[in-house]
């Protein structure tokens, strides 16, 4: 009998020393939560759709065979898109493997695997030379781990189905050696604040989770010790290592993140990152429970799906803030898996299942069940997006972004970025907005200058117009001075400076108001704008009032455009539409834009109205008679047609202290089938500065009903409780609180 104890006592010491110690599926899957899903298999309809696509979708790429080809191309070309599907196919095919039970998913994750073991060895980092970390299989090693992170759960849901041998051999050859290359070799991506790092640290975590490494998850979490290295530029011209910063999985949950959950790059990076984040903390909950990370800075990735979600227009479309491709929405594969997650660690909340809903898909785990299981039963609740203040920074100090929406369907919204610099993708656009109307961008963002994934197009990466035109403040609705980019297009100025909120009060819906300060973007220049959102009897729709306040030291060049979509129908004031196009400028963007046509106005204001799918848009703008009225055009040294020609209405002062004072309204339809134009024009009679200072703004708006409004903004203190007496023109205005809005 002791002799036999023994004889176990050593076979489970050789079992925990190869490696096969714990238990798998451990990361995402778990066993148990097999079982529950195979309970319930045919009996959830959300899920067993979602288990059918993805069945149909693998069983087609089975049957095409394997295929791992020597990386030559950027991306969007095919060794790029192959190595991409094949990690997916994977991923997915590991899934099935575990639910099913058919041993075909399981041998061609294993066949898969063995071929990328033969070939790593011997690849050199990828022939296009193009990132500051190339990878191997991709041409940056943010793919490769995207790679990782996907392979990773593939190989955990297969791991009992192999052999001991395979399983020494695909480590040795393939997953160890490219967690050290991810990290020990290309410290300049693993070791920094940032969206690829997260998706380095995280690969690295996965598969040493399912390795059961310790030292790796360490490197994972915590990024790698006594690291030396000097700093240098990543391809968007930010830093890629500062010495001395914190590093790994939880220094990038707790630097770019907001208390409130934004990330500082903006949504369309946080919902590209939010994928390795909730996956990793799923995994850690899973395997290493001790880490908490969920948790994690008051729960911040929980909050961060919330901030996600709340980003986004009426048709789920992220706002496009810094770098951004518009058109992403939370209908993306990221967004099913932070939803699923989110919903399953977090409070349960019955919102969630309705966005899940629309979606029309889960995660194929006990998290996307869990869903299914509730969308089932009924307990999905509407999701409703109100107005709110999303902080910025790690503290939540560096400024904020602002969205007001005129109600809770969402047909009007205003995003106002008042926040940091937002990394290398950000852009020079302080106190810049972009406005909504029922999900069609009214007033745009540029977003950025990319074909992501599209070979043709700089081999689906960045085009030089990113930084030429579309980081640029001229590519954004803000103020611009003498030409010149906030922080004059300076990163390293740029990053060191954020806007600082003033005002944000939403609690009459009616009066909603976002205002903040800029005083950095220009040396000797303070920037003041406060936006209100007005719902008024005598509006049709609600309308946008904008107060863009400007005080320097000495006088300059003020440029204010409004870039907008559709045709022009008429304006109040003569212009003149050139017949020769010439370029607004030479530099920070303005080379960009063709000049297409000049006024100017001698009755105190300006109005412009345009219409863009069958509605109409005026906005109506104060300005004196020197003041430049300029129509622009987007495209001008673009000679492959790389930016889109949107048009652009500009305001130029030249001044050293001015209110640029505009109305937005939405009026009326035209209906192609009638032929009848209902309410064209604007309700605006005048629009006229009463005062403009670095303590007082003030308007006065003459409505053609013959109505009339006085607007003013305290811009010196915002206290609701501070007493305030003005005298205009003889007249003497008395209110308490940062705001007075009455009727004459």
């Amino acid at each position: 009998m002791l002799y036999l104890k023994r004889i176990v006592l050593i076979c489970c010491v050789l079992v925990a020393q190869s490696g096969f110690s714990q238990e798998h599926p451990n990361l995402i899957l778990t066993k148990q939560g097999v079982k529950d899903i195979k309970s319930q298999l045919g009996r959830v309809p959300l899920f067993d759709a979602t288990l059918a696509e993805v069945k149909a979708k693998v069983d087609a790429e089975i049957l095409k065979g394997i295929d791992v080809p020597v990386p030559k191309d950027m991306a969007g070309g095919y060794t790029h898109v192959r190595h991409k599907l094949n990690y997916l196919t994977m991923q997915e095919a590991g899934v099935l493997y575990q639910i099913l039970g058919d041993e075909k998913y399981a041998v061609y994750v294993r066949d898969m695997l063995m071929a990328y073991a033969e070939m790593y060895p011997d690849l050199p980092r990828h022939p296009q030379e193009r990132s500051y970390s190339r990878g191997k299989l991709f041409w940056q090693c943010l793919n490769d781990s995207n790679w990782l992170v996907y392979t990773a759960q593939a190989y955990d849901c297969v791991y009992d189905y192999l052999t001991k041998k395979e399983v020494k051999h695909l480590e040795k050859k393939l997953f160890k050696p490219m967690a050290d290359f991810l990290s020990i070799d290309t410290p300049q991506f693993f070791n920094r604040i940032h969206n690829h790092s997260t998706w380095g640290n995280v690969a690295v975590g996965m598969i040493a989770l399912v390795m059961d490494d310790d030292a790796l998850v360490e490197r994972a979490l915590y990024g790698i010790k006594d690291l030396k290295l000097d700093a240098g530029k990543d391809n968007d011209g930010g830093d890629i290592f500062v010495e001395g910063q914190k590093a790994g999985f939880l220094a990038n949950l707790e630097e770019p993140f907001s208390p409130d959950g934004y990330y500082t790059e903006g949504a369309y990076y946080q919902r590209y990152a939010m994928y390795p984040f909730m996956i990793f903390a799923e995994a850690l909950q899973n395997a290493r429970p001790e880490v908490k990370p969920f948790e994690h800075k008051d729960g911040v990735l929980l909050k961060g799906v919330d901030a996600l979600l709340n980003l986004t227009d009426k048709d789920g479309e992220f706002f496009a803030l810094n770098d951004s491709q518009k058109g992403m929405s939370y209908f993306t594969e990221s967004l099913v898996s932070a939803v699923d997650i989110a919903y399953y660690y977090g409070s349960k909340d019955p919102s969630l299942l309705s966005i899940a809903k629309e979606q029309g898909r889960v995660q194929l785990d006990q998290t996307g069940l869990a869903v299914a299981v509730g969308i089932r039963d009924g307990k999905a609740k509407p999701f409703e997006k109100n107005s709110m203040l999303l902080t910025d920074g790690a503290d939540g100090d560096q400024g904020a972004i602002g969205i007001l929406r005129s109600t809770k369907n969402d047909n009007f919204t205003l995003v106002m970025k008042n926040a940091a610099q937002g990394l290398s993708h950000g852009h020079y656009d302080k106190l810049s907005f972009s406005l909504f109307h029922e999900g069609d961008e009214l007033l745009q963002d540029y977003g950025l200058a990319r074909f992501v994934n599209i070979e043709q197009k700089n081999g689906g990466g960045y085009l030089k117009e990113n930084k030429t035109w579309a980081k640029q403040t001229i590519a954004h609705n803000t103020i611009i001075q003498d030409e010149t980019s906030h922080f004059n297009g300076d990163y390293e100025i740029g990053s060191k400076h954020h806007s600082d909120m003033y005002v944000f009060d939403v609690e009459n819906p009616d009066i909603q108001i976002v205002s903040a300060k800029e005083k950095n973007a220009y040396p000797g220049t303070v920037l003041q704008r406060t936006m209100v959102m007005l719902n008024n009897a005598d509006f049709e729709q609600p309308v946008v009032l904008d107060l863009m306040q400007v005080n320097a030291e000495a006088k300059h060049q003020f440029d204010l455009p409004f870039y907008y979509f559709g045709q022009i129908i008429s304006t109040n004031f003569e212009y003149n539409k050139d017949d020769t196009l010439h370029t607004l400028g030479k530099a920070h963007g303005y080379q960009h834009l063709w000049k297409e046509g000049e006024g100017a106005s001698k009755k105190g204001d300006a109005t412009l109205t345009w219409r863009n799918n069958n509605t109409f848009y005026s906005i109506t703008t104060t300005t004196s008679a020197e003041d430049k009225l300029i129509f622009g055009r987007i495209g001008a040294h673009d000679p492959e047609y790389n930016l889109r020609p949107d048009p652009v209405f500009i305001v130029r002062k030249q001044t050293d202290n001015a209110l640029f004072a505009s109305v937005i309204e939405t009026h009326g339809n035209y209906s192609t089938v009638t032929e009848l134009a209902k309410n064209a024009f604007s309700s605006v009679e005048a629009l006229k500065v009463l005062q403009s200072s670095v303590d007082y703004s003030a308007v006065e708006l003459s409505l053609k009903n013959g109505d009339s409004y006085v607007f003013i903004m305290a811009n010196s203190n915002a206290s609701k409780t501070e007493k305030h007496s003005l005298l205009i023109n003889d007249k003497t205005y008395n209110w308490t609180g940062v705001y007075y809005f009455y009727k004459q």
